[in-house]
């Protein structure tokens, strides 16, 4: 079907095209009223069915990459990012699109029954038509639902590094779960921040909550102690379990030069040193006040 053919069909069956896309996008199971209300979803039919008829008529080919299908491509990017966030699965997305071959085909078989071999000609250049907006519209869903993970990855990172304050100038960072080299930068972006917002002395790296511990883990904690030392504060390692402590040995890291500890509490006390004060355990009980009148 040519450009020119294409469009006329559609201007005379314009509404009627509208209705019977909308009704094949609720039979379709597509329509999804508890996210999209009714009249919004005609509305986008509409909406698309005038881009599309005016993309037709400025004489634009099939090739959506075209300046005269720039409206036709932010509609469909549109529509598509908007259904990724509100909840549609890739297929109520895809159907949006899809659904509009059987109301224009019904047309097109209307119109050309006389003459087969122009129907089966045209109804495969609308149908080519449709398909690569069909595609450029799960390309798009696709890369929304890839942008939201990444942001919720990111997110989850930073909500699992968080850094600590215990005391002036110390801080902790409890690390939980496999450290990789995307976590360490999170990790190091995070701590220096603090050390430099906190003025730290005392830097405490618990690991306690690391369930292995191998050569790649190993240095990057090593990595995280080197750029907290060139900002001047001290690093300590606590949560050194037995388990941990013969796989370090075995896979032959140097640690030598990082002060290590078994438990948190084990590294506060160092801290403390460090920065000369300690705990003392009070030694005698302050008297509770006497209430009035007894």
């Amino acid at each position: 079907m040519s450009d020119t053919q294409l469009h006329d069909l559609i201007s005379r069956h314009e509404v009627d095209l509208q209705a019977e896309w909308a009704k094949a996008i609720t039979s379709a199971g597509s329509a999804r009223e508890d996210l999209m209300k009714p009249e919004e979803l005609r509305l986008q039919c509409s909406d698309l069915l005038r881009r599309l008829r005016q993309a037709l008529k400025h004489g634009g080919t099939h090739d959506l990459t075209g300046p005269e299908w720039k409206e036709v491509r932010e509609m469909l990017v549109g529509v598509s990012r908007t259904r990724a966030s509100q909840g549609f699965t890739p297929s109520e997305t895809a159907n949006f699109v899809f659904s509009l071959k059987e109301p224009l085909f019904q047309r097109l078989r209307s119109e050309l029954s006389a003459k087969p071999a122009q129907l089966a000609e045209e109804t495969w250049s609308a149908s080519t038509l449709i398909d690569k907006m069909g595609l450029l519209t799960m390309e798009t869903f696709q890369q929304a639902r890839e942008d939201v993970i990444r942001r919720q990855q990111e997110a989850m990172l930073e909500l699992s590094t968080p850094v600590v304050k215990l005391w002036d100038g110390i801080l902790a960072l409890p690390l939980i779960g496999t450290l990789d080299s995307a976590r360490t930068q999170v990790v190091m972006e995070s701590l220096l921040q603090r050390v430099v917002a906190e003025g730290t002395v005392v830097v405490i790296l618990d690991i306690t909550g690391v369930p292995t511990v191998d050569t790649l883990v190993a240095q990057h904690l090593l990595k995280t102690v080197t750029a907290a030392r060139l900002m001047g504060t001290d690093c300590i390692i606590s949560g050194i379990r037995p388990q941990i402590a013969q796989t370090i040995v075995h896979l032959g890291v140097d640690l030598t030069s990082v002060i290590t500890k078994a438990s948190l509490a084990d590294a506060f006390k160092i801290a403390l040193a460090r920065r000369n004060l300690m705990v003392v355990k009070r030694t005698a009980a302050v008297a509770a006040p006497v209430p009035a009148g007894v």
